[in-house]
């Protein structure tokens, strides 16, 4: 793991011991990598609850409850979804905190609507929900890594 993204991840588990506070996380472009990036750090068991890997639309319907509505409307990769996603994993998981990502880490699927890059990401703290599109340049290794940097990013 990269230093700064330690030294983040270490920053948010203590924010969130500081407030008593646990979080998850809903994933699916990255397959899991925040999960694995906050578990890096000893003593995240502390403050990290756990994550789901919905991966396919099925997992996101079934595990965390985003309307099959939002998915033929919008796609897995809008900001309907992932705000869905990551209420979905903070009730799913008791949890006051969360963070999901969506996105098309490429090097296919991309579309000139939905070109590979693009990431949609949401956050939770308690009741207050904000989400943000980004589109990262690379490979799909790169843009994995980028996401999980704003991911993290995102809640400090």
């Amino acid at each position: 793991m990269e230093l700064e993204v330690e030294t983040m991840v270490a920053r948010l588990g203590e924010s969130l011991l500081l407030r008593g506070a646990r979080m998850a996380s809903a994933e699916s472009c990255t397959g899991g990598l925040v999960a694995s990036t906050l578990t890096d750090v000893s003593g995240s068991s502390r403050w990290f609850e756990g994550g789901v890997v919905a991966y396919d639309n099925r997992v996101k319907m079934n595990l965390l409850g985003v309307p099959e509505a939002i998915l033929i409307r919008h796609g897995a990769v809008s900001q309907a979804c992932v705000e869905s996603m990551v209420n979905g994993v903070c009730e799913l998981m008791d949890v006051p905190v969360g963070l999901a990502i969506s996105g098309i880490a490429g090097p296919n699927g991309g579309t000139a609507e939905k070109p590979v890059g693009l990431v949609w990401m949401a956050w939770r703290i308690y009741r207050r929900v904000w989400s943000r599109e980004f589109h990262f340049p690379g490979s799909r290794q790169e843009i994995k890594a980028a996401s999980v940097r704003e991911a993290i990013l995102g809640l400090l």
